[in-house]
């Protein structure tokens, strides 16, 4: 097993590793910024490391002083956790070539992945179903670019290879907007993402957003550990994700997984990767794969009793996969909220001191957050401050622990999201299951 790991993370996620780290054996060392000093998992680590001010680009993207905090410390491996440089290549490659572990998949694998041309064409080569479109980049001839949006049949959207997140895409409904919007969206991706690489897809119109689990040991074996929905989200960014996806059936999961646990052979994937697809009238349409651990993966390890964040830390140690696709049962139900130090009326962060604060508790009441009493929400990064998830052996029971655990959780000091999850799970369209990833923005519209 790994010796000693750097957390190069901060907040929940950072916890979380951490907590692996000790089940495991593993010694700790947790590198923050200077904002970060009274964060739960630097006041847990064996070994801590203030590696600059608060910006990130001082701090959680500086490469140079990850690796550095790895060679003082003599730590062998490096968790990037999700977001900050989590799939970032050249940082994985920087990490292997200083001599450590990267605890994620390879640097090809990011690559090919974090480019949406290039990792389109490695899923259709493994079978695995894609959203018709241009099969590459669009060239500068207008005339075939148009032919191309006539065949696959407007509405159709426009997207930056280097993109993500929900930037650099533009939806087309006929033919005398397309060559404005393919260069427009070109000079938009050349900006933000240094490529204005573009291409087309059919756009779906009222699509769900499911997505398939994977490990994959780098040594010729993969699982698939189900899928989760999605699909309630606000301007690209989730808000509540379950598992399973309501209305899967055990066919549509078996054909699915089958072909993402091929994907990951053909490629050679290593460690816990995500694909995700859209879903609509009974069909599933890749979209991206993330080569990391996800915010939303608790909901699988409850649906699995799977601890994804060993198993990544056993299959970087070298281990074959523990487990087989035999030993994947999928029992009763999981929903996940993601509790957000914001104003749950205007959306606005909502940094600040925590004055008080309790933690729901009960049968299958799960808080991974890295908050407390006297606790300061920095102003400097992602506004999320907890997940909380609920467990039950059915969708109904899970979101009845899901009221009662938001009813339970004090948080005072600052304004958190919770009253926009009340509504949700109080929603009912939401408890009927299988709404479209429009359809939270549609009734925050209506609300407002």
């Amino acid at each position: 097993m790994l010796d000693k790991l750097v957390i190069a993370n901060r907040g929940e996620i950072a916890l979380r590793i951490l907590r692996a780290c000790k089940e495991l054996g593993i010694k700790t060392v947790a590198v923050h910024s200077q904002a970060d000093k009274e964060l739960k998992h630097v006041l847990l680590a064996d070994e801590t490391i203030c590696i600059g001010k608060a910006p990130s680009i001082d701090s959680y993207l500086n490469i140079p002083r990850i690796i550095a905090a790895a060679e003082v410390t003599d730590a062998v491996a490096i968790h990037p956790g999700y977001g900050f440089l989590s799939e970032n290549a050249d940082f994985a490659e920087q990490v292997e070539q200083s001599g450590f572990i990267f605890v994620g998949p390879k640097a090809d694998s990011i690559r090919i992945m974090g480019d949406k041309v290039e990792a389109i064409k490695a899923m259709k080569k493994a079978g695995v179903p894609c959203v018709p479109g241009s099969d590459g980049p669009l060239g500068e001839d207008a005339q075939t670019n148009k032919q191309i949006a006539k065949r696959i049949g407007y509405p159709i959207i426009v997207k930056a290879a280097g993109g993500g997140g929900g930037r650099g895409m533009r939806v087309v409904r006929s033919e005398a907007e397309l060559i404005e919007s393919i260069e427009l969206t070109k000079s938009e991706a050349g900006a933000a993402f240094n490529n204005d690489m573009v291409y087309m897809e059919k756009f779906l119109e009222n699509p769900r957003h499911v997505e398939v689990q994977v490990l994959a040991d780098g040594q010729g074996n993969a699982i698939h550990l189900g899928e989760r929905d999605c699909s309630m989200q606000r301007r690209h960014q989730k808000v509540v994700e379950e598992a399973p996806a309501p209305g899967i059936t055990e066919e549509m999961r078996k054909f699915i997984g089958e072909r993402c646990t091929r994907a990951c052979i053909e490629i050679g994937y290593r460690g816990a990767g995500t694909f995700e697809f859209l879903f609509e009238n009974g069909e599933f349409y890749f979209i991206e794969m993330n080569t990391r651990i996800q915010v939303e993966h608790p909901v699988t390890e409850m649906v699995t009793g799977v601890d994804l964040i060993k198993e990544q830390l056993k299959i970087a140690a070298g281990q074959p996969l523990s487990l087989t696709q035999d030993d994947i049962k999928i029992k009763g139900h999981a929903i996940e909220c993601r509790i957000n130090a914001e104003d749950p009326e205007r959306f606005i962060p909502s940094p600040g001191k925590i004055t008080r604060f309790h933690s729901p508790g009960g049968m299958g009441v799960r808080w991974d957050s890295h908050i407390y009493a006297g606790y300061t929400v920095p102003p400097h990064y992602d506004s999320m401050i907890g997940k909380l998830i609920t467990f039950g052996e059915n969708r109904g029971i899970a979101i009845a622990r899901m009221k009662n655990a938001l009813d339970e959780l004090v948080v005072e000091g600052i304004k958190v999201n919770v009253p926009l999850q009340q509504k949700i799970m109080d929603d009912e369209n939401f408890q009927n299951g299988g709404s479209n990833i429009h359809y939270l923005e549609k009734k925050l519209g209506m609300d407002h």
